[in-house]
């Protein structure tokens, strides 16, 4: 039976007002980010349940029955708030589980998790991602900021494979494209350091009691990936070796399968 595996955030409301002469009127448009990676999962075998950010308030769960339905759970561009601000806290003032604090208990228990970089990953844009000094940045395998943690480089910069026996880089070639941006984070002293992007540790991996972390410093979909990643022949063989080892510990899955990660990838436009 395929694993199933939650992404949470990867969406976003655009509010746009525009002004012609003395009038103006606004428009709103829904987006999400979340294409190249869920299809790269499913294409790696896995069952991908995707939780857009204006849902992660009011229904990431808040049992632990609930989260360890899911093999692994991966943070992508979602803030802390909206973790932290259950609306029956939030709005009606009750006591409910501190759903990041849920998350650590989940890994520890043998869960899997991973952050994706972005403007509302690690610490963020403004620092508003706020996941310093919360029970995230405990289970993960760096340092995260307490302010505006971003490197912007349009003119792009190349990651470099640094530990290439390790099993979610095996294979893989050891410059990938380039990137434009990212979150810089710290690496802990016992974290593994697979892929580096000028001096900035850039995918790194760990443990948190029985389960497995790890932490990707750039975004799944533009615009710190562009298309030279999302378009990568590797693409969707890095995915999902990394989810293989996320969740090798379970027991249930190999660390590869090269019949569906040798795939060509087929990306279309959103």
């Amino acid at each position: 039976m395929p694993m199933s595996v939650l992404i949470a955030g990867e969406s976003w409301v655009t509010h746009s007002v525009h002004i012609k002469g003395v009038d103006s009127f606004s428009t709103q448009a829904y987006e999400e980010g979340v294409h190249w990676l869920r299809k790269a999962l499913e294409r790696a075998g896995y069952t991908v349940a995707f939780m857009p950010n204006h849902l992660v308030p009011s229904e990431f769960p808040v049992e632990p029955a609930r989260l360890r339905e899911y093999a692994a759970v991966i943070f992508s561009d979602v803030g802390s708030n909206s973790l932290l601000l259950n609306p029956a806290s939030f709005v009606k003032a009750r006591r409910t589980a501190n759903r990041l604090e849920l998350l650590s208990d989940y890994v520890a228990d043998g869960g899997a998790f991973l952050m994706i970089g972005g403007y509302m990953s690690f610490a963020g844009i403004e620092g508003k991602a706020r996941y310093a000094d919360t029970a995230v940045e405990r289970i993960l395998p760096v340092r995260i900021a307490a302010y505006d943690d971003r490197v912007e480089l349009p003119q792009g910069r190349t990651p470099e494979v640094i530990a290439p026996d390790h099993p979610v880089v095996s294979g893989l070639p050891i410059s990938w494209p380039a990137f434009l941006g990212y979150n810089r984070v710290t690496a802990k002293d016992d974290a593994g350091v697979l892929v580096r992007c000028g001096d900035d540790p850039f995918l790194i991996v760990g443990t948190w009691g029985a389960g497995r972390t790890m932490a990707f410093a750039s975004d799944c979909g533009p615009h710190w990936a562009p298309p030279g990643f999302l378009e990568w022949e590797h693409h969707d063989r890095f995915w999902g070796q990394a989810l293989d080892w996320l969740c090798a510990e379970k027991g249930q899955r190999p660390l590869s399968q090269p019949s569906r990660l040798a795939e060509k990838p087929k990306h279309s436009q959103r």
